[in-house]
């Protein structure tokens, strides 16, 4: 039997994945009371790292600047339209995400992305995911996209099945290149949208087995 899994779980055998989505139609789920979007603004960096690393996307500060340098630090003249945050009534960002274009095997002109989501630990569980990801797409759908992808990983199966839940399905190259993965995505999750894939044994789902 599985032990309780933590929504960003270490010890799940990490296998990265690739979802897909097409933006003709784009939900609108409303936020909680209290709770409001914003996009970027000048000197939000400090919030996207704080964040993402209370998410456990990484662990040090020292790797979100590294990140951020990497994904946004040519491009913060356009986030302006592209990152949301989520505040909280103390106007604190709680969760943040970005309607991206960094498509490394597809066509940006075509491709957007739904890139680096995450909520506050102490803000999980209080039903910001899905608004968030919904709000994200549907600046995707503004900006002139049609099709989105999200890359993700075994690791945080929760974002995988609210990525399920809207619509997001697995890519056709991701499906032969990770079909491990997706089998223990389907024995975490077992999502309808994975029914015709062989769920993984507990022992394969974890990587210290």
């Amino acid at each position: 039997m599985l032990p309780k899994l933590d929504n960003h779980d270490l010890r799940i055998r990490y296998v990265p994945l690739r979802m897909e989505r097409a933006l003709d139609t784009v939900p609108e789920i409303s936020l909680p009371q209290g709770y409001a979007f914003r996009f970027y603004r000048e000197g939000d960096r400090e919030a996207w790292i704080d964040i993402e690393k209370s998410a456990k996307e990484f662990t040090t500060y020292a790797e979100g600047l590294e990140s951020w340098a990497r994904y946004y630090g040519a491009h913060e003249a356009e986030l302006s339209n592209r990152m949301l945050f989520i505040e909280d009534y103390q106007h604190t960002p709680v969760a943040t995400a970005t309607a991206f274009y960094d498509v490394p095997n597809g066509d940006p002109a075509v491709d957007g992305c739904l890139h680096w989501v995450a909520v506050r630990r102490e803000a999980q569980g209080r039903g910001l995911s899905k608004p968030l990801v919904a709000r994200t797409l549907r600046q995707l759908k503004a900006l002139g996209y049609a099709h989105t992808l999200v890359p993700t990983q075994t690791t945080t199966w929760l974002a995988c099945k609210v990525y399920l839940d809207l619509g997001f399905r697995p890519t056709a190259r991701s499906l032969a290149e990770d079909a491990q993965g997706w089998r223990i995505l389907r024995r975490l999750t077992n999502h309808a949208a994975l029914k015709d894939i062989e769920p993984a044994t507990d022992e394969e789902v974890l990587c210290d087995a």
